[in-house]
Parts: C-alpha cells; structure tokens; sequence
C-alpha cells in the first residue's frame, strides 16, 4: 500500500485574491492563455508553473519563487498539514455536485511495484519541461490526480478544517481548508494507505516525479526526502466522488468511406439525428456510438452480436479492435461542440463520439491491473494550479 505524507505546504498569503492569481493546469494552456494570465497579475502562478523566455527560464522560475517566499507573496506552513480540496459544482444534468478530496505527499513507487496504479496506457509526451522546472523550483507544482480505492475518506473529510482560500473559475468553486490537527492528520493518511491509489489524471506528472526521485536519490545517497513522495489529489472512488466526461476520438489517414466500411465489419450503421446534448445520453442508454462525417451528417455505430465478445467493454478498446491493421490514424477531441467544429472543418476524415467510462468499469481496471486504452477517460472539473505548492527540498 502506498505511504501518504502531510508536509509543509506553500501557499499565497492570507488576503491573496486568488481570482487573479490561480491558474488552470500548465497542460490545458495555450500561449495566449498563459499571456493572459501572466498579464492579469505580476503574481499569477503561470509566472512560476509556465515559464517563458530562453534556456535560463527556469532559474528565473526558481527565482521568482524564492523572491516571493521572502517578500511574503507565498507563504509555508509551519508545519506539515494536509489541505482539503473541494470542487463545487452544476453537472451536465442540472444536479448540485461536490468532489471532495485531499492535496498530500503520495510516495513515488517503481513502475508495477504496486500501491499506485497505472490507470491508461499514456501517449508519448515530451517530459524535459516538467522535470527540468521541478529540478530548478524544487517543488511540485501541478497535483496529480488520484483516486483512493479504500472506503471512508469522503467521510472523514465532511468535517470542514481552516478555510484557507476559494476562487471561482468556469463555474467551479475550488476551496481549500488545512487540517494541522495530528490525530485527524493520521485518520486521513491511515485511511488512504489502507488499499492502492489509481492515477487518474497526471500520469506524466507521476513519472517525471519517478525521474526525479531517482536523481535525488543517486545526488544524496538518501531515499528519505521529500522527493520520496509528490503533490496528489486524492478522492475516494464511488460514484458522487467523479465526474467522467468521454474523449472522444478524431480520424486522419483514411477516407470517411474507407473508415466506414472496416467499421462495418464489428458495428451496425444506420442513420442518426443532428449530434446533439441529449445525443450523449442516447449513446450511454442505448450502448451506441456515433460516427460523424464532413458533410455534417451523423449515423449511429452500434455493437454486433459477438464482435467483441473477447473485448474489454470500452468504447476505446472497441474501436481499437475494430481497426486493428487500419491506416487510420487516431487523435483525441474533447467536447460535442469541439468535435462538431474540427470534423466539419474538413481537416479530418471523420470523428466518433464515445461514451463516458463507466465507475464498475474503472473499478474493475484497478483490481485487475489492467490498463485502459490512452484517453479513455476526462475527469473533470479541472484541479487548479497555485492552491498548494508542495516543496520537494529546503527552500
């Protein structure tokens, strides 16, 4: 089981207007967005979490962090906390939500050692800025998400701590308390060591963590510092606890027709509406995806008897099977509105909706070590940026 660690987080000081100065995750910016948010206050996270400039960025990224721990623009705990970290919402169907976790030190372990699970094979992504930015701050930066598979953490976290600041961002309202009471501390940590964690969002950020560790490691001769464990967010895996939103898939490489006719061979094709809101949920009630042309029209793909009886019961991994050997190549598109846009822009061949990964399904990935296709799931909201920073040395 994984070992979860309180520490001393970094934080903006007490009337810090965390509306100007929190971000979104360094991974969902473009240029312009970090611009944006660089231009909205001389003190915005992203003049830490993305720096720009030339190879010296990241000592000046470093810098800036120092300078601002010694004018009192970030302060540190006195002792090591733990942060509550809730997540207020409307979801797509109009209820009332909140998703409740808790920022901590979650330990670094080797690739299939266990206690943190892979969730999905991940694409090849450049790793050299994370890792070079976290070696110059010597901080962890951006959470990485992950889900708790030991029961009771949401009800040990129903008692509000030491409100600490909240900002509103896309009609989310992100608040984070601090708990520095031991005993609770302890109640918290023992809970989440009790059974694995399952990363769901930041896998790249865990391995550069891996990277990191093993740098600190060899530099030291220590497998006791804080480069043992990384900043992670950590809720409970039930269903009131995630909100799970479909990445859908965007096809190149081939012709709509050509696609069309070795998907035949696994799914039924007929005819089907204008792609709409309600769409997404006739997909989940009917077990059909949607297969989306230039031209703007839209038919409904939906499984063949025994075509994937030996298949996992992903949408990914259906397609998968049924283009194994195709030219086609596949890229990922989050949103209806988003998917609407690119495959009627005519610069792809086609598009497919697919349906939100179900909870069993995710359990089940977990317990059975088993990994998801890439981009088989889109958590949502967002975790922000600059609510805690985590230090991974003395600063």
């Amino acid at each position: 089981m994984p070992r979860i660690a309180p520490f001393p987080a970094i934080r903006y000081a007490p009337g810090a207007d965390l509306q100007r100065v929190i971000a979104p995750p360094y991974d969902v910016l473009s240029p312009a967005d970090v611009a944006e948010l660089a231009a909205l206050d001389e003190h915005n996270i992203v003049h830490i979490d993305v720096p720009t400039g030339g190879d010296d960025r990241y000592e000046v990224a470093a810098h800036t962090l120092t300078d601002w721990l010694a004018s009192g623009v970030l302060v540190r705990d006195s002792e090591p906390t733990l942060t509550i970290y809730r997540m207020s919402f409307v979801d797509a169907t109009g209820a009332s939500r909140t998703i409740v976790g808790v920022l901590a030190g979650l330990e670094v372990v080797d690739l299939d050692a266990g206690g943190v699970l892979p969730h999905e094979r991940t694409t090849p992504k450049a790793v050299t800025d994370r890792l070079d930015l976290t070696r110059a701050t010597a901080t962890n930066l951006s959470p990485v998400w992950g889900l708790s598979l030991a029961s009771g953490l949401t009800a040990a976290l129903a008692e509000p701590g030491e409100p600490v600041g909240s900002m509103v961002a896309e009609g989310v309202t992100h608040a984070v308390e601090r708990v520095t009471d031991p005993a609770r501390i302890a109640e918290i940590t023992a809970i989440l060591a009790a059974d694995d964690v399952l990363i769901a969002d930041g896998h790249h950020r865990y391995s550069i963590s891996r990277t990191y560790r093993d740098e600190v490691r060899e530099a030291s001769g220590r497998t006791d510092t804080e480069a043992e464990f990384t900043l992670t967010f950590i809720n409970e895996l039930v269903a009131d606890q995630l909100s799970i939103e479909a990445i859908h898939r965007v096809y190149t490489g081939i012709t709509i027709d050509e696609l069309r006719t070795q998907l035949a061979g696994s799914f039924a094709i007929e005819s089907a509406p204008s792609p709409s809101p309600a769409m997404l949920a006739e997909m989940v009630d009917q077990g059909r995806l949607v297969l989306l042309a230039p031209d703007g029209s839209a038919e409904w793909l939906t499984p063949l008897p025994g075509a994937f009886d030996d298949v996992r019961e992903l949408d990914g991994a259906y397609l998968e099977h049924a283009l194994a050997g195709s030219a086609a190549e596949v890229t990922y598109q989050h949103g209806l509105d988003e998917m609407l846009a690119l495959v009627g822009s005519g610069e792809v061949a086609a598009g497919i909706l697919i349906r939100p990964t179900s909870l069993a399904e995710i359990q089940r990935t977990a317990r059975e070590g088993l990994l998801m296709p890439p981009k088989s799931t889109f958590f949502t909201p967002k975790l922000r940026t600059g609510l805690v920073i985590r230090p991974t040395a003395s600063l």
